[in-house]
C-alpha cells in the first residue's frame, strides 16, 4: 500500500461492502470511544478522533465513498483539472468568437471545440445554416454542493474553507443550521457568458454526534446515575455542548426517566432563544462490592422484606 494512505474501513471496522447504518454505527461506537470529551487532555485520542471523523465524512458521503473505492488515495484529485476533465472556466477564454473556419474547418461552437480537444471526435458535413452560430451572453448555472457541519460548529457558528474546481470558498456557518439547510453564496456558482455568475448553494449535512442525538432544536442525551443517588436523590454532573452543570436527581429515580433542562439545546436558526436538552437516566449498578457495602446492602434487604 502506498505511503500515505489512510484505510477509512479499517479506521471505523467495517467492511468495505458496509451498509450506510453499519458505518454510522461503527462511527458512534469506535467515536465515543476516543472522543475529547471522554478522554480530556489525551493528545493521541484526540488525533485518532481527527482520523475517525475524517473516515466518517468520506465513507457517510456516497460521492466520496465511491471516488475512495475507485482511486484510493488519490480519490481527491478525481475529477480535477489535469485528471480527464476540462479545467473550470476554460470556454471564458473563448468567449465572443465565432468558430467558422471555412470549408472543412471547425465550425461549431464550444461544444464541438471540446469533442475536438477531449476526445469525443465528432465528424461530418454539417448544413451552412448550423456553420454560423450567434454567440449570446447567458447567465452561469447554479450549483449545488454538500459539505458536512459538526454539531458543535452548528452550535457555536463557525467559518469554513473549502475548494471547489481549484477556487478557495469561505462560508460563515450560522448558529442553528440544520441538515438539509441551504446557504446561498451569491456569483459563486458556474461562470456566465458575458454575465454574472451563477449562485453557488451549499447543502448541510449534519455529521453524527457520539454524545448528543438532535431532534429540531432540542437535544438528548444519555446520564449515568449511581444507584445510591438514584436511591437517595443528589446530584450528577452533565456535559452540555456549552460546559458542564450539576443536575438535581430526585430521590427513587429510576432507569429510563428524562430530565428537562432548559435552554441546553441547539441556537433557533430564525428566532431568538435555544432548545432545550433532555437528560435520559442510566442507573448503573457496581460489578463489584466491598464486604462492607455487601452488608450494608443486605441489611437493607432485610428491612424491605420485613415491611
Amino acid at each position: 500500500m502506498a505511503a500515505g494512505y489512510k484505510d477509512y474501513y479499517k479506521i471505523l471496522g467495517v467492511e468495505r461492502g458496509a451498509s450506510e447504518k453499519e458505518i454510522k454505527q461503527a462511527y458512534r461506537k469506535v467515536g465515543r470511544k476516543y472522543h475529547p470529551d471522554v478522554n480530556p487532555g489525551d493528545k493521541s485520542a484526540e488525533e485518532k478522533f481527527k482520523e475517525i471523523s475524517e473516515a466518517y465524512e468520506v465513507l457517510s458521503d456516497k460521492d466520496k465513498r465511491q471516488k475512495y473505492d475507485q482511486f484510493g488515495q488519490f480519490w481527491q484529485q478525481a475529477g480535477q483539472p489535469g485528471a480527464g476533465t476540462p479545467p473550470p472556466g476554460w470556454e471564458e477564454g473563448f468567449q465572443g468568437f465565432n468558430f467558422d473556419m471555412g470549408q472543412g474547418g471547425f465550425e461549431g461552437g464550444f461544444g464541438d471545440l471540446f469533442d475536438m480537444l477531449f476526445g469525443q471526435g465528432r465528424t461530418g458535413t454539417r448544413t451552412r445554416e448550423n456553420r454560423r452560430r450567434t454567440w449570446t451572453p447567458a447567465r452561469g448555472r447554479d450549483v449545488e454542493y454538500e459539505i458536512e457541519v459538526s454539531l458543535e460548529e452548528a452550535f457555536s457558528g463557525a467559518t469554513k474553507t473549502f475548494n471547489i474546481d481549484g477556487r478557495r470558498i469561505e462560508v460563515k456557518i450560522p448558529q442553528g443550521v440544520k441538515d438539509g439547510s441551504r446557504i446561498r453564496l451569491a456569483g459563486q456558482g458556474e461562470p456566465g457568458r458575458g454575465t454574472e455568475r451563477g449562485d453557488l448553494y451549499l447543502i448541510v449535512r449534519m455529521r453524527p454526534h457520539p454524545r448528543f442525538e438532535r431532534r429540531e432544536d432540542d437535544l438528548y442525551t444519555d446520564i449515568s446515575v449511581p444507584y445510591t443517588t438514584a436511591a437517595l436523590g443528589g446530584e450528577v454532573e452533565v456535559q452540555t455542548l456549552s460546559g458542564k452543570l450539576n443536575m438535581k436527581v430526585p430521590s427513587g429515580t429510576s432507569t429510563g426517566q428524562t430530565f428537562r433542562l432548559a435552554g441546553q439545546g441547539m441556537p433557533r436558526l430564525r428566532g431568538s432563544g435555544k432548545g432545550d436538552l433532555y437528560a435520559r437516566v442510566k442507573v448503573t449498578v457496581p460489578k463489584t462490592l466491598s464486604t462492607r457495602e455487601r452488608e450494608l446492602l443486605s441489611e437493607l434487604a432485610k428491612l424491605q422484606g420485613g415491611k
